[in-house]
């Protein structure tokens, strides 16, 4: 099932990074993909960015930085890149996705933090918990996320400090196997509960991560719509799954 063994001293490390590939749902990251993956790849062999119907040149930067590109033509959310970065890694044999966004919010520097976890719980589905500053969040934001908490928890009998945050490290085949079928944002709460749900372990750590001042802020989270999709596939999982 697992791809490395566990223990995480700097030789082990170095043999994850060998077996573990970065994934980057990007959309509309000119700007940023770059440095994105420029500073993934100083810890993960493997980048592959999936980029999900950019209007701008979002693939072209990715490439020039090292990544490999899959292109959506068609904007189909989060959920959709994910799936597809993760079935194409799993036909190339790997055994654990690192994912980030491409939007640079999630630090690659903190790349290292999320392997040392994984290589301790291969089995486990790994969460950054994203160490927000306080004010760096709009208050939508803030509201959105505790009460994504508060649903994750209802629905699976476990509390975690960021059930939203997308930088995280799944142990492939396990993942596929649930079966996960939202789109958008909601993806990756289903994938929380139902690993919750099917006893595969999660592990939380503590996360740096970048917020830009509002007036610079790219984000495709849709405060109200996106929370509002998030309780129904909660509510689904809550009536389908018992």
């Amino acid at each position: 099932m697992s791809g490395f063994d566990s223990g995480s001293g700097p030789g082990q490390l170095a043999a994850v990074a060998e077996l573990v590939a970065a994934l980057i749902p990007a959309l509309d990251c000119e700007a940023t993909i770059g440095a994105v993956v420029r500073g993934t790849r100083a810890h993960v062999t493997q980048v592959l960015v999936v980029d999900d119907g950019s209007r701008d040149a979002t693939a072209d930067a990715a490439k020039a930085a090292g990544a490999e590109v899959v292109q959506h033509r068609a904007n189909r959310g989060k959920g959709a890149a994910l799936r597809t970065g993760l079935a194409a890694l799993r036909q190339r044999g790997v055994t654990h996705v690192l994912t980030l966004d491409g939007d640079g919010q999630h630090l690659p520097a903190e790349v290292p933090t999320l392997l040392a976890a994984s290589a301790d719980a291969p089995c486990a589905l790994v969460l950054g918990a994203r160490q927000h500053e306080p004010g760096s969040l709009a208050p939508i934001r803030v509201f959105g996320n505790r009460f994504a908490n508060r649903w994750v928890r209802i629905a699976c009998g476990s509390t975690f400090e960021d059930t939203q945050s997308g930088f995280r490290v799944y142990p492939v085949a396990e993942a596929l196997a649930l079966g996960c079928r939202a789109d958008r944002f909601a993806f990756e709460t289903e994938v929380l509960i139902r690993a919750v749900r099917a006893g595969i372990p999660v592990r939380s750590v503590p996360v740096r991560v970048y917020n830009p001042p509002a007036g610079e802020r790219v984000s495709h989270f849709r405060g109200f719509s996106d929370t509002v999709r998030i309780v129904l596939t909660v509510i689904g999982l809550l009536l389908r799954i018992r």
